[in-house]
C-alpha cells in the first residue's frame, strides 16, 4: 500500500489485519460473556458475609470471583480492540461502551472481597492455607491483599469507589475521543511534492523529512491543533490527577505517587533516583543537541530538527515480511524456541495489525486476554522505527505467550515495571544484531545515531514526562488547580533543561504535554526508563554470558506476575533496587555520543 494515503478500514485488506475473529468465531459470544461475568458477579454478591467461614468457603469465593473477571476481561478486550480498529465505528463503539459497564457493575458487586479477607486475622489466612491444597495458587495474590491492608476501605465504600468507575476514568475517554477522533491536523506538501494528511501515524515519518519546511510545517500543523484545545486539555489532565490525588487521600497513601508505587513495592527511591541519574548525564544530551546542530548546519537548532537523522542511507525501506525477517535474526541468542514462535505468531497466526487506516488507534501496543493470542496493534510504515515497534511490541507478545503458558489467569499479567523489560530487551538486541553486522561507515554512524535516539525517546524523554508528572501530582497535592498556564510553563522549561542551551527556543513546544496520552496511567512512564536501564543490562548478560543467561531471562518471561517486579527482575540476574543498571546505561549513553562525535 502506499504509505501517503489513509484509507478506511474496509479498503485494507484482510491479509495485512490481526486475526482478531480467532478470540470470538461468533460475535455474539462477547455478549454470552458478559452476561456470564454479570452472574458471577451476582452470585459473588450472594457469598458476603461468608468468605471466611472456612477453608473451603475462601476457595469457592475466589474461584467465583477469578471466572467472573476472566469472562469480563476477555470480551472487553475483544470489544477494546475491535474500538481501535477505527474509534468512529459505532458498532464497537457501543460493544465497548457495554464492556466498561458491566465492568463497572460486576466491580462494585465485588468490591467487598478485599474488605471482607482483611476483616480477619492473617492467621485465619494461614490456617486454611494449611487445610486446603486448592488455595495454594492463590497464595501470593492473597498474602499481597494482607499487605494493603491499611489502604482498604469498607466494604460499603469500596462499593462506592468500584460504582464511580466509570465516571472516574472519564478524562481519559474524553481525551481518547477528542484525541484519536476529533482533532485533525491538515495537510502538508511532502518530499515527493504531494499533499498528505497530518496524523498520529505520519507525524514522525514527515519529521524524519530531510526538507526542513516539511518539517517546521507538520510540526506547526500538529501543535497549532494543540493549542487550539489547550484549556480543555488541561481541564481533562487536572481532573484526572485530582481524581488521583483523592483517591490516595481516601485509601491513606502519603502521596499519588506511593499510591501508584506501593502495590508493586517499588521504593519511591527507584522513582526520584531516575531523574537525578539522568540530570547527571544531562551534559551528554547537551553535547549530542550541539553534534545534532553542528551535522545538520543550521544556526538555529528547533524542536522539529530533533527526529531528522544526521546521516540517513538511500532507500533504507523494509516490507512488512523484511522486518519479521530481521527481527527473528536478531532474536536468534534468545533460542530457536522462541524465534520460531514469534515468526509463526506475526505470519502464520496473524498476530499484527499492520497499516495505519482512518480511525485507527495511533501509536502501537501488545494487548490480548489470557485466553488470545498476545496480539499487536501498529500504524507500519516501512521506516526502521516501524522495525523496532514491531520487535519492541514482539517483546510484550512473547511475554504474555510464556507466561500464559506458564502462569495460571491470576498471575498472567504484568506490572508495566516489568512488561518494559521484555519488550526493550528485543529492541537492544535488534539495536546490538544491526551495528555488529555493518560493514558501511554512513551505516554505522545512522545506526549509532538511531540507538543515540532510542536513549532519548526512551531513557531521557521519559524521565522528563516523569518529572512532570511528578511535579503536576506535587502541585495538585499542594492544593493547586492544574492549569493551562501552568502545565505549559512547566513542560517548557524542562524541555529547555533536558536539551540544553544548543536547542533554539520554541513556543509551540510547550503544548506537548497536551498529546502524550500515557499521562492518564498516573506515573506510568518512568517504567520506560527504568525497563530501558534493566533491559540493556539483560541483553548484555545474554550476549556475553549465553546459554545460561538466556535461561534465566526465559524463567524470567514465565514468571508473569507472580511475584513484586524487583524480585521478578533478579531472576534475570538484574538489581533495579540499585543505580548500577541506570547508570551503566547512561555511561553507554555517554560513549556513543563520543562515537558520533568522531563519525560525524
Amino acid at each position: 500500500m502506499k504509505h501517503n494515503e489513509v484509507k478506511n478500514r474496509n479498503e485494507i485488506s484482510d491479509e495485512f489485519k490481526w486475526n482478531i475473529e480467532a478470540m470470538y468465531p461468533d460475535e455474539s459470544d462477547v455478549y454470552k460473556d458478559l452476561d456470564s461475568a454479570s452472574a458471577y458477579a451476582q452470585e459473588f454478591a450472594g457469598l458476603k458475609g461468608t468468605i471466611m467461614n472456612s477453608s473451603s468457603s475462601l476457595l469457592h469465593s475466589l474461584n467465583i470471583y477469578t471466572n467472573a473477571n476472566r469472562s469480563m476481561e476477555k470480551a472487553f478486550i475483544y470489544a477494546h480492540m475491535k474500538k481501535d480498529e477505527d474509534n468512529a465505528n459505532a458498532k464497537y463503539q457501543q460493544m465497548y461502551s457495554k464492556a466498561v459497564s458491566v465492568i463497572s457493575t460486576a466491580s462494585a458487586m465485588m468490591s467487598f472481597l478485599v474488605p471482607e479477607l482483611l476483616e480477619s486475622d492473617e492467621s485465619d489466612l494461614d490456617k486454611f492455607l494449611a487445610e486446603e491444597a486448592g488455595l495454594e495458587v492463590y497464595d501470593f495474590m492473597l498474602r499481597e491483599i494482607f499487605l494493603q491492608k491499611k489502604h482498604t476501605l469498607t466494604s460499603d465504600q469500596e462499593f462506592i469507589l468500584a460504582s464511580l468507575g466509570e465516571v472516574l476514568g472519564g478524562a481519559d475517554d474524553i481525551f481518547s475521543a477528542l484525541n484519536d477522533v476529533d482533532m485533525t491536523f491538515g495537510t502538508v506538501v511532502n518530499d515527493n511534492g504531494d499533499t498528505v494528511p497530518v496524523t498520529h501515524g505520519s507525524y514522525s515519518l514527515l519529521m524524519e523529512s530531510e526538507n526542513r519546511q516539511v518539517r517546521e510545517e507538520t510540526f506547526t500543523r500538529l501543535y497549532e491543533k494543540y493549542k487550539e484545545h489547550n484549556n480543555t486539555l488541561a481541564a481533562a489532565y487536572n481532573n484526572n490527577v485530582k481524581t488521583t490525588f483523592i483517591k490516595a487521600g481516601l485509601r491513606n497513601y502519603n502521596s499519588c505517587l506511593d499510591a501508584a508505587l506501593s502495590g508493586n513495592r517499588i521504593p519511591e527511591a527507584v522513582y526520584t533516583n531516575l531523574i537525578d541519574a539522568v540530570h547527571k548525564h544531562l551534559p551528554a544530551m547537551h553535547k549530542y543537541v550541539e553534534i545534532r546542530k553542528r551535522a545538520l548546519g543550521v544556526d538555529d537548532l528547533k524542536m522539529f530538527d530533533v527526529y531528522r537523522p544526521l546521516v540517513k542511507p538511500a532507500d533504507v525501506k523494509y516490507t512488512f515480511e523484511e522486518a519479521v525477517d530481521i527481527c527473528c535474526s536478531a532474536l536468534a541468542p534468545m533460542g530457536e524456541e522462541y524465534v520460531n514462535v514469534f515468526r509463526k505468531g506475526v505470519l502464520e497466526e496473524k498476530w499484527v495489525d499492520i497499516y495505519e487506516n482512518k480511525g485507527k488507534t495511533s501509536g502501537a501496543y501488545s494487548f490480548g486476554s489470557y485466553d488470545s493470542y498476545p496480539y499487536i496493534l501498529m500504524n507500519f510504515a516501512g521506516e526502521l522505527r516501524d522495525v523496532f515497534t514491531l520487535i519492541h511490541e514482539g517483546g510484550h507478545s512473547m511475554h504474555s505467550y510464556y507466561t500464559r503458558k506458564n502462569q495460571p489467569y491470576i498471575y498472567g499479567d504484568h506490572c508495566i515495571f516489568t512488561a518494559e523489560v521484555a519488550s526493550t530487551v528485543n529492541e537492544t538486541l535488534l539495536i546490538k544484531y544491526l551495528l555488529d553486522n555493518c560493514k558501511d561507515n554512513e551505516m554505522k554512524a545512522y545506526l549509532i545515531n538511531f540507538y543515540i535516539d532510542e536513549f532519548k525517546g526512551t531513557l531521557f524523554r521519559q524521565t522528563m514526562f516523569a518529572e512532570f508528572e511528578l511535579m503536576a501530582h506535587n502541585h495538585v497535592e499542594e492544593g493547586n488547580a492544574l492549569t493551562a498556564e501552568y502545565l505549559n510553563g512547566i513542560y517548557d522549561k524542562l524541555n529547555s533543561d533536558y536539551f540544553g542551551d544548543a536547542m533554539s527556543h520554541d513556543q509551540m513546544i510547550q503544548y506537548e504535554w497536551s498529546r502524550i496520552p500515557h499521562f492518564y496511567r498516573d506515573f506510568y512512564v518512568y517504567q520506560y526508563a527504568t525497563g530501558f536501564s534493566a533491559a540493556n543490562a539483560i541483553a548484555d548478560r545474554i550476549l556475553t554470558i549465553g546459554e545460561k543467561a538466556k535461561d534465566e531471562y526465559i524463567a524470567f518471561l514465565c514468571s508473569g506476575s507472580s511475584d513484586y517486579p524487583i524480585e521478578l527482575l533478579k531472576i534475570a540476574g538484574v538489581d533495579m533496587s540499585t543505580e548500577e543498571p541506570v547508570l551503566r546505561a547512561l555511561e553507554t549513553f555517554d560513549k556513543l555520543v563520543e562515537q558520533l562525535d568522531g563519525l560525524i
